[in-house]
């Protein structure tokens, strides 16, 4: 709707991570860097975390998208998977022939593809994504396959995207071999002010906008305290009020525009609900110790 009247190419603000907008931000930029660098060092588990809407799969695509050519994926997105759909997954990602495969087999079929490959130079990532969903005996089978190796190094080097609840699942006792064994892992965290303002603005101007800032320091400050910096959140609010002064027929974002916006998302007004409960909270407890006190008085 919104697209003409800005003059822009394409949305700026959409909930599909959009590469060709990506604007490196510290928490990204430092995620990918652990990635890269554990590459590079031929480690075998590599773990990424982060709340739900903070960049997780943004920076997935870029790290997919960045793999040097000597390297074969193996992407699994669905972890809802038990051992053996794990293993043969995996194998049909090797482009392993299963239809005579068996549980006991596919381990040998796909050990044997992974030395063919590493003779041939290629080196091989497991990229598994939400794995905070993983079963507890798909978890051990991914430790299992981390012990593939040649004399020399890691066949199998496997990263895992995950939920802050992957860090709970891995801090019970029957994981403590499997946590012992990543030796790189990032957390991504939420956008500072400065960020979110550079953030939204850059948006704008990578999605082709021309005209004077639109999300002034003052608009920006709104929008990073009602979606404390989760970039999703930040899309959603900024989405809104583009459609908003669209449909007002202005060119800014003013502060009005903002609280719209934020009362018609449930994430951000829940939030500034909270806040205006807790204020109302302390407001009342104040009340009612001055009226003690001129009682008592």
């Amino acid at each position: 709707m919104y697209k003409n009247f800005f003059g822009l190419k394409e949305s700026p603000f959409g909930l599909t991570p959009n590469t060709a907008l990506y604007y490196g931000l510290p928490p990204h930029e430092e995620a990918l860097l652990v990635l890269k660098t554990a590459l590079e060092n031929g480690e075998g588990f590599i773990k990424i975390t982060g709340e739900v809407g903070t960049g997780k799969t943004m920076v997935l695509r870029l790290f997919i998208g960045s793999l040097p050519k000597d390297y074969e994926l193996v992407y699994i997105p669905n972890p809802v998977l038990d051992p053996i759909e794990l293993k043969f997954s995996i194998a049909r990602e090797l482009a392993i022939d299963t239809s005579n495969s068996n549980n006991i087999s596919i381990l040998d079929e796909i050990n044997q593809k992974l030395l063919d490959l590493s003779k041939n130079g290629k080196k091989v990532v497991l990229v598994i994504d939400e794995a905070q969903g993983l079963m507890d005996e798909t978890l051990e089978t991914i430790r299992l396959l981390g012990n593939l190796e040649t004399e020399r190094s890691k066949l199998l080097q496997i990263v895992l995207f995950g939920q802050p609840e992957l860090d709970e699942k891995l801090s019970k006792k029957e994981f403590r071999q499997l946590r012992q064994r990543i030796s790189f892992s990032y957390s991504l965290r939420p956008l500072n002010f400065n960020e979110t303002r550079a953030y939204l603005n850059y948006r704008m101007t990578a999605a082709g906008y021309k005209g004077k800032e639109l999300f002034s320091s003052s608009v920006s400050k709104t929008i990073f305290k009602s979606s404390y910096g989760i970039p999703r959140i930040i899309n959603i609010l900024a989405h809104k009020c583009l459609v908003l002064a669209y449909g007002y027929g202005v060119y800014n974002i003013s502060n009005k525009i903002v609280k719209d916006a934020i009362k018609d998302t449930e994430a951000a007004s829940q939030q500034s609900t909270n806040i205006s409960n807790v204020i109302l909270i302390f407001a009342i407890v104040v009340l009612v110790a001055l009226i003690v006190a001129l009682l008592y008085y």
